[in-house]
C-alpha cells in the first residue's frame, strides 16, 4: 500500500464522522437531499450521494432527523430536519469534537 492509500484511507475515516455531524447541523433548517450535497460540498465536506441518501435514512430511523414530502412543486422532494433528539447529539458530538481538536493541538508536532 502506498503513502497516498494510506493517507486517503485515514482521511476517509475521520470524514465519515464528520460527515454525520455537518449534516446534523445544516439540517437545523429543513433541506431536501441533493441541496443538501451542495451546502456540504460548499463547507468543506465533499460527499457522494450514494454515501449521504443512505445516511439521512440511517439517522431519520434512529429519530435524529426528520422528514416530509414537498408536493407543491412539479417534482415532490423530501425535505429533512434535524429532531429534537438529534440537535441534542449535534451538540454534544460538537462538544466531543471540540475536545478532540485542542487535545491534538497539544500535542508534539516534531521530535
Amino acid at each position: 500500500m502506498s503513502e497516498d492509500d494510506a493517507l486517503s484511507g485515514h482521511l476517509q475515516e475521520i470524514r465519515r464522522g464528520t460527515v454525520v455531524l455537518a449534516c446534523l447541523q445544516l439540517l437545523r433548517e429543513p433541506g431536501y437531499g441533493y441541496g443538501l450535497l451542495e451546502d456540504l460540498e460548499r463547507h468543506g465536506f465533499p460527499t457522494d450521494a450514494n454515501t449521504l441518501y443512505p445516511l439521512l435514512r440511517r439517522l431519520e430511523k434512529q429519530g435524529y432527523l426528520t422528514s416530509e414530502w414537498n408536493t407543491d412543486e412539479t417534482r415532490p422532494r423530501k425535505f429533512y430536519r434535524t429532531s429534537a433528539a438529534g440537535a441534542a447529539l449535534a451538540d454534544r458530538l460538537t462538544a466531543e469534537w471540540r475536545a478532540v481538536a485542542d487535545a491534538i493541538a497539544t500535542l508534539p508536532e516534531e521530535r
